[in-house]
């Protein structure tokens, strides 16, 4: 078998790992974050080829030293697998960790290219809300630039293992997908016996215009595993629905994502609905729920208390 040959086969076996380490291969005991892995720590060997969330094969020729990220989920699980020493850059929405503050920020939904370049970064973390000519800007200038797109909880364990392949962080990652998975568990051993006729309704009411999330779309999951259902879980998207069809829905629980309770609890005609009769209207944290990171199952266990308050020990 040829060096080159072995180099390849190793990353596939290293890939092959991350992912089925996201679908099932978390510790079964043991102290909390530990993991016993097959991944050594630096086991990654450059250069090494990258396929993002978008489809795109990246090179990278050696290990990053400088990271720039264009999306706050970026920058948490590049906190996470331990890659602060290596952040210069970050947007004006990136709020966590705290010492991402102190970065220079580079844009926030528009992203200044110039600012970036100035930074002189061998990696971007992207997303594929980004506009799609700036990354290209950044790539032609020779800038690797991956493209993470997370749609769903595996989606997250594959963007960790993404950075984590190209920064050289695979046993990180690993230890940090078997934490979020054991937070995973730990809620569905508290909702998962909750009869299917016993589930809450569940609004999510992203704005006042009446937003709301859709059956095909990552918050959704996140409504489910918490034990609730989504009201809204046969339409598609980030439909716009009707304060009428809200009644008729009449959910048990709403959401509010975007930190109002008083006004849904006045709001005109709702007086009949469920979740205002008895006052469970909540405001969830955006930051742990719109992120496809890290954090994410601190966010659904924030709503499985809301939704089961007597199963977690906790009176809302």
């Amino acid at each position: 078998m040829s060096v080159k040959w072995k180099k390849r086969w190793g990353l596939l076996c290293l890939s092959l790992l991350l992912v089925l380490g996201a679908v099932g291969c978390a510790p079964s005991g043991g102290t909390e974050g530990r993991l016993n892995t097959p991944v050594k720590p630096a086991a990654v060997k450059y250069p090494v080829e990258v396929t993002d969330q978008a489809g795109n094969k990246v090179t990278i020729k050696q290990e990053p030293k400088r990271i720039v990220s264009l999306m706050p989920s970026n920058t948490e699980i590049a906190y996470a697998l331990g890659l602060d020493q290596k952040m210069v850059g970050v947007t004006t929405n990136d709020d966590y960790p705290a010492a991402v503050k102190k970065l220079p920020k580079v844009g926030d939904f528009k992203i200044n290219v110039e600012k970036v370049v100035s930074l002189k970064p061998d990696l971007v973390l992207a997303n594929g809300a980004n506009d799609k000519a700036t990354l290209e800007q950044l790539k032609k200038l020779g800038i690797p630039v991956l493209v993470l797109d997370a749609k769903s909880f595996k989606d997250i364990y594959r963007s960790i293992a993404i950075i984590a392949t190209a920064t050289n962080t695979a046993r990180e990652a690993d230890l940090l997908i078997a934490k979020m998975q054991k937070e995973h568990r730990d809620i569905y051993a508290k909702v998962v016996n909750v009869p299917k006729d016993k589930r809450v309704k569940v609004f999510v009411e992203l704005d006042p215009t009446l937003y709301t999330v859709g059956g095909d779309t990552f918050m959704n999951e996140l409504v489910t595993t918490a034990g609730g259902v989504n009201v809204a879980a046969g339409l598609k998207g980030w439909p716009q629905v009707s304060a009428e069809q809200v009644v008729k829905w009449n959910p048990d629980i709403i959401i509010s994502s975007y930190g109002s309770t008083d006004q849904i609890l006045k709001r005109q005609g709702w007086s009949t609905v469920n979740a205002v009769k008895g006052k469970r209207v909540y405001v969830v944290d955006p930051n742990l729920t719109n992120r496809p990171g890290p954090r994410i199952f601190q966010g659904v266990k924030e709503m499985a208390e809301q939704f089961y308050p007597e199963r977690f020990g906790e009176q809302k």
